[in-house]
């Protein structure tokens, strides 16, 4: 098993986490991604997620989601802290908590929390204090609206990173531990075949290994699609705002039917994000842009007073449930599946990529 060559289709954080991972079990490992590994890039959803590390309301979801988003989030203290420790490049994994405004089922949820082990805090905004930006306590009710007189659910557990910092820190990982990077290469869709020892470029250029693995997300099915019909992977558009103040305004993220703020340590927060059905279309829109910004300053009335720094849409790998496909692919004996992780790609990476590694060297 040991150096066997694999070619992973896909630089995102799932691709990146998936070479990693087969860089350790002695494989000889080679990315190819259709832009730059870490950059900006219009439509890339591993640079323009939020980067929080759990399911928005878990006990919403599958089973089978749920798994895999808490072993990856359980995962990544230690990654992000090689990481900062091999490469200098911190990704900012903070333990910073999630605050679950109503409406929710409470007591579904309180009955998840307790069956999967994670800490809760229910919460009263009119009473609940801490520190803000000037050493000063305030309460909660004083920066958010309260909406309601029930009781908030906070988790004190969950965590976040940042995004375009990991995907940095993973790029100059592969590079330390001899992974090939093939940017700015893009892929003919694949013909189907029962094994295949290359694959073309839209240049025409030939690429061998003997394993091939996609992670390509929202673009799989496009690579794909004569291969099997029935991988059920579409891109769905994200669109998040960003904006900027002197240190956080809030120390937690906090949830409020399907729309999220997101602090980070330098006072910069995020707010969004939609969830729109419009092809590979990655163009932001004023219409967005003003729904988000409606519903940021809603919810934290002191971002009105602030401007917007930036605004930036993904392509997520939308499948029905938040279910990834992670196994071998149906008819082709040497080529792998570990996509369509939807809005957790970030959560699952880790464990998709133990799960993927297993079934690739077939342990």
């Amino acid at each position: 098993m040991q150096n066997q060559q694999v070619m992973v289709v896909g630089g995102g954080i799932v691709g990146c986490m998936t070479a990693l991972a087969l860089q350790k079990r002695g494989c000889q490992v080679t990315i190819v991604e259709r832009n730059l590994i870490a950059a900006q890039t219009s439509g890339e959803s591993s640079w323009a997620g939020a980067g929080i590390l759990f399911p928005l309301l878990p006990w919403d979801y599958r089973e089978e989601v749920n798994c895999l988003a808490l072993r990856g989030a359980s995962l990544y203290p230690q990654i992000c802290e090689e990481l900062k420790r091999e490469t200098g490049v911190d990704p900012e994994y903070t333990q910073s908590g999630m605050l679950i405004l109503p409406p929710f089922d409470a007591a579904k949820a309180q009955s998840w929390c307790e069956q999967n082990g994670v800490e809760t805090e229910n919460w009263h905004l009119k009473t609940v204090k801490f520190s803000n930006k000037d050493g000063k306590t305030v309460k909660y009710a004083d920066l958010i609206t309260s909406l309601t007189q029930e009781n908030s659910l906070l988790l004190p557990q969950v965590g976040q990173v940042r995004p375009p910092y990991l995907l940095q820190a993973l790029k100059q990982m592969l590079l330390q531990n001899g992974v090939i990077l093939r940017e700015n290469t893009q892929l003919k869709p694949l013909e189907n075949q029962a094994k295949i020892n290359s694959w073309q470029t839209t240049t025409g250029e030939i690429l061998t290994a003997e394993k091939f693995v996609v992670t390509s997300g929202a673009w799989s099915f496009e690579l794909l699609k004569n291969t099997q019909s029935h991988l059920n992977i579409k891109p769905m558009r994200g669109q998040i705002l960003l904006y900027k103040t002197d240190k956080p305004l809030i120390n937690h993220i906090v949830y409020h039917n399907g729309f999220y703020l997101v602090p980070r340590r330098d006072g910069y927060l995020l707010a969004g994000s939609s969830l729109e059905d419009v092809g590979f279309d990655a163009h932001t829109t004023d219409e967005m842009r003003q729904q988000l910004q409606a519903q940021a300053e809603q919810l934290l009335p002191a971002l009105k007073n602030l401007p917007i720094v930036k605004h930036w849409s993904g392509l997520r790998p939308g499948t029905p449930e938040n279910l990834p496909t992670i196994a071998a692919h149906p008819t082709i004996e040497n080529l792998f599946l570990n996509t369509g992780h939807f809005r957790y790609g970030l959560t699952m990476a880790p464990a998709s990529a133990e799960r993927i590694v297993d079934v690739v060297l077939a342990r």
